[in-house]
């Protein structure tokens, strides 16, 4: 209850009132009326007074009830006008009391439920300004200190290069929040098309060639025969791959196997992307999804498995997360065919 007032604001009482008076005038008032002219046609002496007084406190009881009724049945509306008008304001805590069950029962947990969902994409939103200033401060710190020893002389121009990794690692991590953000707000474009999927994998895994070589990881592609061509968005589809063997090749730093298959199963059709290293401690197979998680010192923005997961739910699909009874982690696609 607000400080000062009562529940419900001042409209919603003067809407009370008028109701109440209204079904006086319409309901009561005729009723006395015949009542009235009935008694004092027939009834003659101080008989008729006395009766006349009983109708008289007969109505007054009626009305006093019915004002107490229509206290009861209206209090909630004002209540709902209230916690709306609240929430307008940007008071997303609020709530309505659920009494009794009912029509306005129904209402109000709808309401409270829409000023839950509110209230959690306030926080989250409050959560993801806060993480996006802690992961650009790091990049920007760098910068400056670069830039600052280049114009003291303390370094030359070629450690520049350094400043270009971390203009780079912004760009790429403005670009997934991009994404993040289209994904959540349901606007996300995808303009599917038959594609090849055998092919989409091999240019995405041709394009870590130079990593996986150099870090000493071994390839080997899987691909059902005669699988065919799926509607897909093939851009978004290489960004879901591309995200998940660049977090493979990242949990192989000393070598290992990347392994990608793919094959039908049932009515969908898979795309795995597994790996040989340490794997994922299972307290935290779903948490790998969540913003900004990263493994170790990861050069990476810590969003790319939440947006992999976004745009696979987007086509329709799921993405999960398992161990390898052999050692190391497994990122399982499913799309419908």
């Amino acid at each position: 209850m607000r400080e000062g007032g009562p529940p419900w604001g001042s409209g919603a009482r003067v809407f009370r009132l008028f109701f109440g008076f209204v079904f006086a005038l319409i309901f009561l008032g005729p009723l006395l009326g015949i009542l009235l002219a009935n008694l004092f046609g027939f009834v003659h002496g101080p008989r008729r007074w006395v009766l006349g007084g009983l109708a008289v406190l007969a109505l007054l009881g009626l009305i006093l009830v019915a004002k107490d009724r229509l206290g009861r049945t209206w209090a909630p509306v004002g209540q709902l006008i209230d916690a709306t008008r609240r929430l307008g304001d940007g008071e997303t805590g609020v709530r309505i009391p659920i009494a009794e069950p009912g029509p306005l029962a129904a209402v109000s947990g709808s309401f409270n439920r829409m000023a839950a969902r509110l209230e959690e994409e306030d926080e989250r939103r409050r959560r993801l300004l806060a993480d996006l200033g802690h992961e650009l401060r790091t990049p920007l710190t760098v910068i400056r200190g670069e830039i600052e020893a280049v114009l003291d002389g303390l370094h030359g121009p070629e450690s520049l290069s350094h400043v270009v990794d971390e203009v780079e690692l912004m760009e790429r991590l403005l670009e997934d929040l991009r994404v993040l953000t289209l994904t959540e707000a349901g606007r996300l474009r995808l303009d599917k098309e038959a594609t090849d999927i055998e092919d989409v994998i091999g240019d995405v895994v041709a394009s870590f060639a130079a990593v996986l070589e150099r870090q000493g990881v071994a390839t080997v592609i899987e691909v059902e025969p005669d699988l065919p061509q799926q509607e897909v968005d093939h851009h978004r589809l290489r960004q879901v791959l591309a995200n998940l063997i660049s977090n493979a090749a990242a949990q192989m730093p000393d070598g290992g196997k990347l392994q990608v298959r793919c094959g039908r199963n049932g009515g969908s059709f898979f795309i795995e992307v597994s790996d040989t290293g340490p794997g994922i401690p299972e307290d935290r197979l779903e948490q790998v999804f969540h913003r900004f998680v990263k493994a170790g010192d990861s050069r990476g923005t810590g969003l790319g498995l939440s947006i992999a997961r976004d745009l696979v739910e987007a086509h329709g699909g799921t993405l999960r997360a398992t161990n390898r009874a052999e050692g190391g982690a497994a990122f399982t696609v499913s799309l419908p065919l």
